[in-house]
This record gives C-alpha cells, structure tokens and sequence, in this order.
C-alpha cells in the first residue's frame, strides 16, 4: 500500500462524504477492505475512518456509499489523537496522511505529496497549502513557538503582538506557493513516512486535542527529519466543524494542550510562567465582560462568556 488516509470523525457525516467523494475523484487506486480496487491509476491508498460514536448516522453512510472505506465504528467518543492512533496502528500505508473529515482533496494534491516524500528521503514529513472555502489561503505552516509567542497567540493580547513575533511564527515570509522546510505543520492534513511513525510512535495520547501535531512534529525534527510544506499540492478546510460543538472544552483542551507542550519542550517554569498568564488573562476577560453586563451590553452573551471563562479558570488551575 503506498498511502493510508486516517480520518476521525465525530457528527459531521455530509463534511465527511464531500471528503470522501474528494477522494474518490483523485487519481488514485482506492483498495477496499476486501483488496478490491477502484480506479485506474496513480498510487495505491486505503482509507480508514475512525467514527466516535456520532449520533448523525455517519456509520450507516459510510456503509451504504462508501465500501471502500475502512470503517472503525467506535461506541464512545475516543477522542481526535486516540482515534488517529487507532488508525495508525492498523494503517498498511508506507505513507501515512491524517486528515480532516472537513475537508476537500483538490486534483492531484496526494500523488504529489507522496512522490515529495519518495524523491525526498531526508523528509520525513509533508503538508500541503490548506485553502479557505472562500479560496484564500489558510495559514498551516509554523516556525516552532517560543515563551513569547505562547503568551501572544490565539489569546486577547495577539492584536498587541510586535508584528516579528507572529510573522515569524507563521512563516509569512515565504510565499503560499512555495515548497519550502518548516517546522511543523497545522493537522487538518499532514502526511508522514512510515519509517518516522515507526521511530517516534504515533500521536501523544495526553493531548485530547490540539498541539499533538506540534508534539509529532517536533519529535520527528529531533530525530532528524526534515518537514516540508508543498504549496503545489492543495486541500480546502472548512475548520472547526467538530470542534465548535463543544466551546467551552474546546478552550479548555487548546490552552491545556499548550502548557502540556511547553511543560514537556521548554521545562515546568515556563509553563508555570505561561500558566499564571493565561489564569490573569482569563480572569481579566470575566472583568470585562461583567462591566459590559452591568452596563447593559448584550447580557445573556455576556453571562456566557463568563461561565465559560470560570470553567477554563479551574481546569488550568488543577491541570498538572
């Protein structure tokens, strides 16, 4: 098998068949469960979905529409980073590419993917150019974060951010179109070697969501491999359909996520440093958002935000 496709999918069974008809339209061969193969030319790929316990039906219409798919039909939800590692283990691929179920394979964007890898061997990982649905391009390549970058980005400071700090992080100084060496790549679609997943394991399961791609990455350019973002291979990305079912856990596992990789990269006083900002930081937004209540702004959003917000606070609190 030259390519596995690893998709987790939780309660977005229309996104998924989009993805999966994407798929279906590349220029691959598709091998069933049974080995049956569908399709002409081009490399050989199965995909294997990895469903936790959706209640839209999702199993039901892979079975009915999508033979070809590896179904892991789970009966609880077993989480984004199990869920890839469930795969994974199983996974035939000498390629091996996890994938979002909200997204779109545009034209040949795997064959060039996995030909990179096969005419690359120091690389050890590839992305493509993730686009918007708009067509604008969505920012997936990274430059590894520092303290500084952790205090800034994705928190209610970013706007304040010395422009160098952020560019440098998102690599804005290379062109989408580029094929180019990064550090780590976003994971709605990130392709690895087999030969990386065989030395370094699969995802770290202590991160429920979010930064475990980061985690990956990393380990793999400390055991030496390169990791390259191919801006001539592209996907669209819808973002977020999953997550945003869940708001206030979805806060609460990004920011534990980030101390997670910091207490593990850059040591426990730097995540208790980066801990202590985002406790102040959250604590200042209840301020806020409770002085915009008394003042009658927008109430019911308001008292929201701040449940949220409280619930954050005690789950960074006791994390360790």
């Amino acid at each position: 098998m030259d390519l596995s496709i690893v998709i987790v999918s939780w309660n977005v069974a229309e996104l998924l068949a989009d993805c999966l008809d994407s798929i279906a339209a590349a220029p691959v061969v598709r091998v069933g469960p049974d080995g049956a193969k569908h399709g002409d030319t081009g490399p050989r790929v199965e995909v294997i979905v990895v469903d936790s316990a959706s209640g839209d039906g999702t199993p039901a219409l892979i079975r009915e529409r999508f033979p070809w798919v590896r179904l892991f039909a789970e009966t609880e939800n077993v989480g984004f980073t199990r869920g890839n590692n469930l795969a994974l283990a199983a996974a035939q691929g000498r390629a091996l590419l996890l994938l979002n179920p909200d997204t779109l394979v545009h034209g040949d964007a795997l064959n060039r993917l996995v030909n990179y890898l096969d005419e690359h061997p120091a690389v050890g990982l590839v992305g493509p150019r993730v686009l918007n649905a708009d067509g604008t391009t969505q920012s997936t390549r990274r430059r590894f974060p520092t303290l500084l970058t952790g205090i800034f980005e994705s928190t209610w400071l970013q706007g304040y951010a010395p422009r160098r700090v952020l560019d440098r992080f998102y690599v804005a100084d290379q062109p989408d179109e580029g094929t180019f060496d990064v550090d780590w790549m976003q994971g709605c679609a990130l392709m690895a070697r087999r030969a990386v997943y065989e030395q370094i394991g699969g995802l770290d399961e202590r991160y429920v969501m979010f930064s475990e791609e980061l985690d990956w990455c990393r380990r793999a350019k400390d055991a030496g491999w390169r990791i390259v973002y191919v801006g001539d291979a592209t996907i669209t990305h819808y973002g977020g359909k999953s997550t945003e079912q869940i708001p206030t856990n979805k806060h609460i596992y990004f920011q534990q996520s980030k101390l997670r990789y910091y207490r593990k990269f850059h040591g426990r006083l730097a995540a208790l440093a980066l801990r202590a900002f985002l406790l102040l930081s959250y604590a200042l937004q209840i301020a806020q958002e409770g002085g915009k209540a008394l003042l009658g702004s927008r109430r019911a959003m308001r008292r929201e935000r701040i449940a949220t917000y409280r619930r954050v606070i005690r789950a960074l609190a006791t994390f360790n």
